[in-house]
């Protein structure tokens, strides 16, 4: 990070109060945070104390800063979910797209209050429900109340002449009124009376309260049923049908009367998939997703936060309880600010067990496909991985982008069972099939990770040079998992087979790519796409490495148990472990139970059973 001497001293300034903090490239806001304490939070940034990936980046392109000192926590959160609506801060967490989600909305202000689509929540005299992710759900929820209970449509001109124009209704009715869908405000049909009614049934059934509307629906259509009154009970029971059609298509996932959200996120490198279930009255009445422009490269509690900010800044409805995957920094001052939203206590959690902990595994399983879907539509790890190419040809100054990147990685234990791993990523992508693996053949006493990282690079490229199929194709790119020495190992394996390929060691302390010949280590951005691919290619070398290592311990903690008996090679070895899967199980079983393996015979197994207890 770069040094601010100046910023610092400005730092001083700051009071040792809770408010929110802006910080600032020239005119643009980078970032908006809350703190309770304004000068230690900020001094944080500058001091290199801050665990966040992107933070040292940030900070490199700050230039000044901004700060808003208020009187309580929950008041600093609320102007920092504001502001970070007005600024859009390329560092905060937000929306992937820019888009705006519909609102179902009923115009309150009107004496007839109508209902209409909208994507627009800014009319104080309006009341709001959703978002919702998806308009077509959107606009069927209109459909489906309207039928339950009769409201105007606000885009009826009928409707507009009588209500906003101050007209007088007549006997021409609309058309909505002329096919039944209509309650006849144009024609004097309704009173403002039953009217206000039928709006207070269409604002309950919008809150997810339809098991309430059905209770109604059916008391009433029974009423009229006794009073003789057919019509308007044939009317009541179509509306009762509406009801229970939508409450059959939601999921019952208690019998009690939950009303709460959950919120699954799953994270990838930059993005990250969110998903909200909607439960009311123990029932799933929606699921809205979401794609967020922050994934791995803030911590999860940070995501959370910035989630749960961006979404209850705008919802309608704010539950009894919201179940998250984990809680945020600061989870009392949330739950003080969305009871401030709901009017009563609202409640933040991690759920633990029962059926919340089933929603909330069943809400980050929704997210994981809503990130699959996301990346499937916009082609996202396509671009993603042409970036990472490209930065990483401009970053070691090579002559093309590296569409064949090999990487090498050594695993040992005190110098035994030794192996080197090698994985190849074609285009971005792990070729799997080109694996190779190598034992190490030097002896354990002379082994070092330097000395055995030149015995695989060289058995490697001798065997291209040889014109071994298998290692046919010649590398873009080599990474050698370590630092400076294991680099040095490379270059003198590539010198002794007389080639020249651009070689690069990751250091894995500060992920830094040292280069020969060159005076400083690269140090791709963070958060960049350069850096992600490099770190999955060195985690993969590892990986493979230590399963191969793995593979040869038990591979010679099995033989070191039955070379040494009489009358057993390879096969019986292969048909003893496989019958009893281990060599602890074997020492265990009783000889009569040795002899029962196919091919083993009593006298053998009285022969292995001696040899295995001869210490005992």
């Amino acid at each position: 990070m770069s040094e601010k001497p100046d910023i610092r001293e400005q730092l001083a300034h700051v009071p040792d109060a809770p408010g929110v903090y802006l910080w600032k490239s020239g005119d643009e806001v980078l970032y908006v945070g809350k703190a309770r304490s304004l000068r230690k939070r900020m001094r944080q940034y500058t001091s290199g104390h801050d665990s966040r990936d992107r933070i040292p980046l940030m900070m490199e392109q700050v230039d000044g800063f901004d700060y808003i000192v208020t009187d309580t926590e929950v008041e600093s959160l609320i102007l920092e979910a504001n502001l970070i609506k007005q600024q859009r801060p390329p560092y905060n967490v937000d929306y992937r797209d820019d888009k705006t989600y519909p609102f179902i909305a009923l115009t309150m202000g009107d004496p007839f209050p109508a209902i209409k689509y909208t994507r627009e929540k800014h009319r104080p005299d309006t009341r709001y429900f959703g978002p919702y992710t998806d308009a077509r759900a959107a606009r069927e929820t209109i459909e489906v109340a309207r039928r339950v209970y009769p409201v105007c449509r606000a885009t009826c001109v009928e409707w507009k002449r009588v209500t906003r124009q101050g007209g007088e209704p007549t006997g021409k009715p609309c058309f909505d009124h002329h096919i039944g869908k209509g309650p006849g405000v144009c024609v004097g049909a309704i009173s403002a009376e039953e009217y206000a009614t039928n709006v207070a049934e269409v604002t309950a059934f919008l809150e997810g309260r339809q098991r309430a509307v059905a209770a109604d629906l059916e008391r009433a259509m029974a009423e009229a049923a006794a009073d003789l009154e057919y019509e308007r009970a044939a009317r009541l029971r179509n509306s009762l049908e509406a009801v229970r059609t939508v409450l059959e298509r939601q999921k019952v996932v208690s019998d009690k009367p939950l009303d709460i959200d959950v919120l699954g996120i799953e994270r990838e490198e930059t993005i990250a998939g969110a998903h909200v279930f909607l439960v009311r009255e123990g029932r799933i009445v929606a699921g809205n997703e979401f794609v967020l422009d922050k994934g791995l490269d803030v911590p999860e509690t940070e995501l959370v936060e910035g989630f749960l900010l961006r979404y209850y800044g705008q919802a309608s409805h704010v539950p009894r309880e919201v179940i998250v995957p984990c809680l945020p920094d600061g989870a009392e001052t949330i739950e003080e600010w969305l009871s401030g939203l709901r009017g009563s206590r609202v409640r933040v959690r991690v759920a633990q067990r029962g059926e919340k902990r089933a929603l909330a595994e069943l809400a980050a399983t929704n997210a994981h496909h809503t990130l699959a879907r996301y990346r499937h539509r916009t082609r996202y790890d396509e671009a993603r991985l042409n970036r990472a190419l490209l930065e990483l040809e401009s970053a070691l100054a090579l002559p093309r982008p590296p569409l064949r990147i090999e990487c090498f990685d050594i695993s040992t234990l005190h110098g035994t069972n030794s192996v080197g791993s090698m994985v190849v990523f074609s285009a971005g992508r792990a070729e799997k099939s080109a694996y190779r693996r190598f034992r190490v053949r030097m002896p354990a006493g002379s082994a070092n990770d330097v000395a055995m990282m030149r015995e695989v690079l060289s058995r490697r490229f001798a065997r291209e040079i040889a014109g071994d199929e298998r290692f046919a194709t010649t590398p873009d790119l080599v990474i050698v998992d370590g630092g400076t020495p294991q680099l040095a190992a490379a270059q003198a394996a590539m010198a002794d087979l007389g080639l020249e390929l651009p070689l690069a060691a990751l250091a894995k302390r500060e992920e830094e790519l040292v280069v020969p010949g060159w005076d400083a280590p690269v140090v791709l951005p963070t958060g960049s796409p350069s850096l992600f691919l490099v770190k999955r290619i060195r985690d993969e070398a590892h990986r493979f490495a230590i399963e191969y290592h793995r593979e040869l311990r038990a591979r010679a903690m099995t033989a070191s148990a039955l070379d040494d008996v009489p009358g057993v090679g390879p096969k019986r070895k292969k048909a003893l472990i496989k019958a009893f899967g281990s060599v602890k199980k074997l020492r265990a079983a009783s000889a009569g139970e040795i002899a029962a393996v196919p091919g083993i015979g009593t006298e053998v197994a009285e022969t292995i059973f001696e040899a295995l207890h001869a210490d005992s």
